[in-house]
């Protein structure tokens, strides 16, 4: 066995004893097959990671393939964006591979099927092929077609393909098993008419495989050495072993393993795109979407993503993990990458009184001081006029309060210590105006003054803010597992998105660029939006910078 320090999960110890009995030369070649129907999402990052992971582990490889059967719902749109979301998730594939290239082998195939007299042509409809394969406890019966000669089914199949019969007329059928107590295995269907304009193949095609006998076969013509697959799919496996053996090709293996389910989401592509046509959200990649599009967006890393999945590991058995922990993993990468940036969402001025009329001063703070040398510095004005939070100052500060107050002090990050020693009110009776004096010695990294203060707040110049719109993110559901719900919808968070429509950044925002971290400093994690503007600047929240749900929780 190969050795490593991490214990290795039921997969990987497969791979290790293939590799050790020479299985397949020793060759690895796993592929990750999604349909093109919609766009991926966190459930699919677990695959990626596992499928190409392997392939890196093993000096092997993985094959990308489109399975690209179903032409009414697929879409070359979605074929871009699962290819960009691979690559950002820092993944590259080996061949870029499509069902619709083998069309032809397929048919081929099934042809081969009916020569064997293991296929045949069934003209019954959906509801009567269903009523005649029986239940869990009780066999099928034949339907009139299943005694069709070799021939007949061959003449048949072909008019099929050239566009003869309309859409549901006719199938074709594997011969196998109507009393088998696997129901995958009571003559399934392996191709069915479908007259649409498929993305890739045009109108070249009227009948498509089904995806158990193109699946298999695939796999096969890849030469595939182990084919992994997420646990609903262990009943399909005898019929992917049995197409193989009858066509005797390649051997491939199918491999399962627990798919992911988390905590206050749905994974399902059909609710998802509920979500977006009934406006529940802006699109796929609306930043409260579990798509990998929607993480990206909200200011998910890949690192954060590879290490959620990493930790989560490989299941045989269904579970569900808890959102907190994807949360966990990004604040753990951007605490280390993040720059840390000072914004004001509520604002209220703050006048020092005694500081020089029209005095700028340029205090430098380290963009990260969680890391060696601070990942460099940025410069920060100050001046006599500062925004500062609302939440910041208090007129009847109780007794713990170590903001601002009346009599109180504290100290300006990266700046001076100030005393309060008046405010200001508009005629609603709400603070506009927060007056302080500094003390000129008590700058920091050169204070001298001896004074010590317990709070420090966060501000922002007046003259040299920048506006921005901040969007504050939560989870999307209330519920804990909104897909076992009758209606998953009435679970909705309506307060999952909190926009602040003007908040003051720190100038040195200006530069910033979707993709890249900062930490408003106290108040989250955020990175600018894809769709900001110079002159609309958006910043969304990633996440806070403390799981303020698992307190929520605890009260409740």
């Amino acid at each position: 066995m190969l050795n490593e320090e991490k214990s290795l999960n039921f997969i990987e110890e497969i791979i290790e004893s293939d590799i050790q009995s020479g299985k397949h030369d020793g060759r690895v070649l796993t592929r990750f097959p999604p349909e093109p129907n919609g766009y991926l999402h966190i459930g699919h990052a677990k695959s990626i990671c596992l499928n190409f992971g392997l392939g890196l582990k093993y000096n092997g490889k993985t094959n990308l393939r489109f399975d690209d059967t179903n032409p009414v719902t697929e879409d070359t749109e979605y074929v871009e964006s699962i290819k960009q979301d691979i690559q950002w998730l820092g993944f590259q594939w080996a061949e870029e591979l499509y069902t619709s290239d083998y069309f032809e082998t397929l048919y081929g195939y099934a042809v081969e099927l009916i020569k064997k007299g293991l296929a045949y042509v069934d003209d019954s409809t959906a509801e009567e092929i269903a009523a005649a394969k029986g239940t869990p406890t009780e066999p099928g019966v034949p339907t009139p077609y299943r005694s069709r000669s070799i021939e007949e089914n061959l003449t048949l199949f072909e008019e099929m393909r050239n566009g003869k019969y309309n859409d549901g007329e006719k199938v074709l059928r594997a011969k196998i098993d109507l009393a088998s107590p696997n129901m995958h295995l009571r003559d399934p269907l392996l191709y069915r008419i479908k007259h649409a304009h498929h993305h890739r193949t045009g109108d070249k095609w009227c009948i498509y495989p089904m995806y158990d006998f193109a699946h298999g076969q695939s796999d096969s013509i890849e030469k595939i050495t182990h084919s992994i697959c997420t646990l609903e799919f262990i009943p399909h496996r005898p019929l992917y072993d049995w197409c193989i053996d009858k066509l005797e090709i390649f051997p491939s293996k199918q491999y399962e393993f627990a798919r992911l389910n988390m905590t206050y989401t749905v994974m399902s592509k059909r609710k998802l795109l509920q979500l977006v046509n009934e406006g529940f959200v802006e699109s796929w990649d609306d930043p409260r979407m579990p798509t990998i599009s929607g993480l990206r967006r909200r200011g998910y890393t890949p690192a954060s993503i590879r290490n959620f999945c990493d930790r989560i590991g490989v299941q045989k058995r269904e579970n569900m993990i808890d959102m907190s922990l994807l949360e966990f993993c990004i604040r753990e990468d951007l605490n280390q990458t993040a720059w840390r940036r000072m914004a004001v969402l509520d604002p209220i001025k703050l006048v020092i009184t005694n500081y020089p009329e029209g005095q700028v001063e340029e205090l430098i703070g380290e963009n990260n001081p969680e890391v060696e040398g601070g990942e460099g510095t940025r410069v920060i004005p100050f001046s006599k006029e500062l925004w500062i939070e609302r939440d910041d100052f208090m007129e009847d500060a109780p007794k713990k309060f170590f903001r601002l107050g009346p009599g109180l002090s504290v100290r300006l990050k990266h700046g001076y210590i100030v005393t309060c020693h008046d405010f200001v009110k508009d005629e609603h009776g709400q603070v506009t105006e927060v007056h302080c004096t500094y003390v000129p010695n008590s700058k920091s990294g050169e204070d001298t003054s001896g004074l010590k203060v317990k709070g420090t707040i966060h501000w922002v110049s007046v003259a040299h803010a920048k506006e921005a719109e901040v969007r504050q993110y939560d989870r999307l559901f209330h519920d804990e597992n909104p897909a076992a719900a009758e209606d998953f919808k009435a679970s909705i968070n309506n307060d999952s998105l909190q926009i602040i429509e003007k908040a003051y950044v720190e100038p040195d925002l200006i530069h910033a660029v979707p993709g890249k971290g900062y930490q408003f400093i106290r108040l989250g994690y955020f990175t600018l939006d894809t769709k900001s503007t110079p002159e609309h600047v958006v910043f969304n929240r990633t996440v806070t910078l403390k799981d303020s749900w698992a307190k929520e929780v605890k009260k409740g």
